[in-house]
């Protein structure tokens, strides 16, 4: 037991009294007031506010909330015939069931736009990009050639 004390001292490592561990635990309980500030329980929504800004979750939280709503903020005709895809840097991407609709859309980009910024209560989306729909992909394996593929015996 004297050799691990002494290879312990030639370490550094101090020998630590009880009394003085109990009188820091006593220092420690007596700053600590059980009606002082920041002491008082708080509300769940204010706690989880708190967390989102200290996060910097806020900007994702609120369009995932409207993008959730989306029906309700955009109306039923729009919604039937366009859905969000994402949201990244002031860019809300949104896919459009048919190219007509596309074009439509982004007619109205402006229009679509102001609603989504009211439901935010600030100026979020910058830009609406409207995509058409995908058309079908004929690139299939690691081995393709380039070319029109099977669409030339089309007819």
């Amino acid at each position: 037991m004297e050799r691990a004390r002494a290879s312990a001292r030639q370490r550094g490592a101090r020998q630590r009294s009880a009394a003085r561990g109990r009188a820091q635990r006593d220092e420690a309980r007596r700053a600590s007031q059980p009606f002082g500030s920041g002491r008082d329980p708080q509300p769940m929504s204010d706690a989880v506010d708190t967390l989102l800004r200290r996060m910097g979750w806020t900007e994702q939280v609120e369009v995932a909330a409207v993008t959730a709503r989306w029906r309700e903020v955009v109306g039923d005709q729009i919604a039937d015939h366009c859905e969000p895809l994402g949201f990244d840097e002031g860019k809300l991407t949104v896919r459009a069931s048919s190219s007509a609709w596309a074009t439509q859309l982004t007619l109205m980009a402006g229009q679509i736009r102001h609603r989504i910024n009211e439901e935010f209560g600030r100026d979020i989306v910058g830009e609406l990009v409207v995509l058409g729909p995908t058309a079908r992909s004929w690139v299939k394996g690691p081995r393709t050639v380039p070319g029109r593929g099977p669409r030339d015996t089309y007819g």
